[in-house]
């Protein structure tokens, strides 16, 4: 009576956390959704380990890699990387993936950023709908360390004969013992040795695999749950998601083998019973092996449908996240507006343009149809307008959202030579480097031109490795190739002498600081013209230099203007 009594005590208490664990996900569930609600468009607060965005986050971009896209130099010329992180609000490795790809990936095409702001203002006015999305985004998640696209190809074909053998050897064994138990028993167990050696060095080479194949599973099932969602905008999409979905029923079919319990497939293990007893099954009788190899095959069988729904997803959970940065910048924004044909493409309007990484920046107005050379001294703001410039127009033709109070102007190629080093790996002294990185954006203003497309480009201090006449005499004719009928080049320089020898062919423009009280200041404000201050000297005089190095340093300077010489 006793042994009963402690049994239903037991039974009840089972009961009783099983019911605990259901009501505490449910509490977390019901909090997450709130979140989603009320936190709509809050800070950020997210951390990415080391080499996340260029390891694995940036795997999809690297799988979908086409012609025009931002390129490496311009990407890191822009921090383009933090730029992400304070736009990025995905839950999902599908969102997070698609989104990078998106910043990489300007588009070229009116129609298509017309359908990805459709999307964007759709979830901006139905947060039912929206937040319905992003719970199943929530519940796709993430793969920790990896990217899908790491293993989705990289595996190369198996089969099961072999371990179709080994459990006909345990047969066998099983089979002796009908005839001489202790011979039987000692042939099992030496093929029971034998087989579990085995398991386990295949075990270890295909459980990173297992990863992917969980998340693969949890995207088939987000991507039925999103498809059964009763969202007329998105009907094309749903269609496609569950029309993917049917393909991928093979996958799933007791996929439970390998995919039950604790088996993550980062070495993690159930503590649950039955699991453990299922553990030894699979283990003689291979059966997680077995399946493995079934799903590979469907795998790599369907790796279009798979990467067609971590698209789709992507691109559903990206139009979200722009909603939300957008909704985060409380109205400091505008959405673009984009010329395309007729000659329009070369033109360049931007009102109270500011840069989206400063947290108080101060605005600019320009218009521009041609280049544009920029002069002032250092810090007084040139690199960071021609990083503000560049960035806006990357997000007018990725995310369709500028940091501006309005942008109008062509869609581009674009591309940038600013913060550039020497490449130790290679050899390249800081002015190879430099000649490399302008001459890739020449050849692309020539490509551009025989396709009738156009070309923004970036430069900051052109040529500034080499010495003062060659610098000035090959950047003017660099900056007059720049200057193309179908480019716009904005250009930094300290060089004042190519303001005069660019005139008419560049608009000059300039910033300036302002030096009072022993004092520097710098208002940040773009001016018309070349910069005509000459201050460089007298801040080293704010700064605490020796007033007699300082007064010997502006009568050297003022005797070479007026003699030409040194």
């Amino acid at each position: 009576m006793e042994y009963l009594i402690f049994a239903l005590a037991m039974f009840f208490f089972i009961v009783l956390i099983m019911i605990k664990g259901y009501w505490d996900s449910r509490q977390e569930q019901k909090k997450f959704v709130r979140k989603l609600y009320e936190q709509y468009g809050s800070a950020i607060d997210r951390e990415y380990g080391p080499g996340e965005l260029e390891q694995h986050i940036s795997m999809y971009y690297k799988k979908h890699e086409e012609a025009h896209q931002i390129d490496d130099i311009t990407w890191y010329d822009l921090h383009l990387d933090d730029v992400y992180r304070k736009i990025n609000y995905s839950h999902s490795a599908a969102g997070d993936e698609y989104l990078y790809y998106r910043l990489r990936t300007p588009l070229q095409s009116r129609e298509e950023l017309e359908l990805e702001e459709k999307h964007i203002q759709y979830f901006m006015a139905h947060e039912k709908e929206r937040v319905a999305l992003q719970r199943q985004f929530a519940r796709l998640g993430r793969m920790r360390k990896y990217s899908l696209y790491e293993y989705l190809d990289t595996l190369g074909t198996r089969n099961s004969i072999r371990y179709y053998l080994a459990v006909v050897l345990v047969l066998i064994g099983i089979s002796m013992m009908f005839y001489s138990v202790p011979v039987g028993l000692c042939a099992l167990l030496l093929i029971l040795c034998r087989n579990m050696i085995f398991y386990f060095k295949e075990q270890k080479e295909i459980e990173p695999y297992i990863t992917s194949f969980h998340y693969i599973s949890r995207l088939v099932e987000s991507a039925e749950l999103i498809g059964k969602e009763a969202i007329a905008e998105i009907a094309p999409e749903r269609e496609q998601l569950l029309s993917c979905c049917k393909a991928m029923e093979g996958f799933r079919r007791n996929s439970f083998i390998i995919l039950s319990g604790g088996r993550s497939g980062m070495g993690s293990v159930s503590s649950n019973p039955l699991e453990i007893l299922f553990d030894y099954v699979r283990m003689i009788f291979y059966l997680d092996l077995i399946k493995f190899n079934q799903m590979l095959h469907m795998v790599q069988k369907h790796l279009s449908e798979i990467d067609r729904m971590a698209t789709v997803i992507g691109e559903l959970e990206t139009a979200i996240v722009i909603g939300e940065y957008r909704t985060g910048l409380k109205g400091e924004y505008c959405v673009p507006e984009l010329l395309s044909g007729n000659g329009d493409d070369t033109f360049l309007k931007l009102e109270q343009l500011y840069h989206p990484l400063l947290n108080e920046p101060v605005k600019n107005d320009i218009e521009v149809k041609k280049g544009v050379l920029l002069t002032g001294s250092n810090a007084s703001g040139k690199s960071t307008f021609l990083r503000a410039v560049a960035l806006n127009a990357i997000l007018a033709q990725t995310i369709h959202t500028c940091m501006a109070r309005a942008y109008r102007g062509g869609m581009f190629y674009i591309y940038s030579s600013m913060s550039l080093q020497d490449d130790l790996v290679s050899g390249d002294s800081y002015y190879m480097v430099e000649v490399k990185s302008i001459r890739r954006i020449l050849k692309e203003v020539q490509e551009a031109g025989k396709d009738g497309k156009q070309v923004l480009c970036f430069v900051d201090e052109v040529l500034r490795g080499t010495n003062t006449v060659e610098r000035i005499a090959a950047s003017t004719q660099i900056l007059k190739a720049l200057a193309d009928r179908n480019a716009i080049c904005f250009a930094a320089t300290h060089d004042l002498e190519l303001t005069k020898l660019l005139d008419g062919i560049y608009d000059n423009y300039h910033f300036e600081e302002e030096i009072a009280d022993e004092d520097i200041f710098f208002p940040y404000r773009l001016q018309k013209g070349p910069a005509v201050s000459r201050n460089a000297i007298a801040l080293l005089k704010v700064l605490g230099y020796d007033e007699a190095l300082v007064k010997d340093a502006e009568a050297m300077a003022e005797d070479f203007l007026n003699t030409g010489r040194w």
